[in-house]
């Protein structure tokens, strides 16, 4: 599986930015598929997830009601929709396929990752 992560860029604190992940190589409607993030000094973070079916969507804590995670079987591609951003949003942001139809929202859970895409929020 190749995926390509795109969207990110400069935007000021309550902005808004939509990610998008376009996936190649596995047929994209079985497995599910997740967004991370890390900051610079920092770990890897879980962010959203969404089951194959796009049924089951997942948020850490932090980000709960700003963003939502969505995907479209028909373009290979899914999406972070993030809204009211914060300074504390800035990251490279990561999209990744996971190894089954359900989500995870370890690192571990996922099989495939992109190559990022910085979003930097400014105060």
């Amino acid at each position: 599986v190749q995926l390509q992560a795109s969207g990110g860029g400069l935007v000021q604190t309550g902005g808004s930015l939509r990610l998008s992940c376009v996936a190649s190589g596995r047929t994209f409607s079985t497995y599910g598929m997740g967004w991370f993030r890390q900051a610079p000094g920092k770990e890897r973070e879980f962010v959203a997830a969404i089951t194959a079916s796009g049924l089951g969507r997942y948020y850490a804590d932090s980000v709960k009601g700003r963003f939502i995670i969505s995907r479209d079987n028909a373009k290979n591609t899914v999406y972070l929709q993030m809204n009211s951003l914060k300074p504390d949003d800035t990251a490279v942001y990561y999209c990744a396929a996971g190894r089954s139809a359900s989500v995870a929202t370890a690192t571990s859970g996922y099989a495939y990752w992109g190559q990022g895409t910085l979003v930097t929020v400014s105060s």
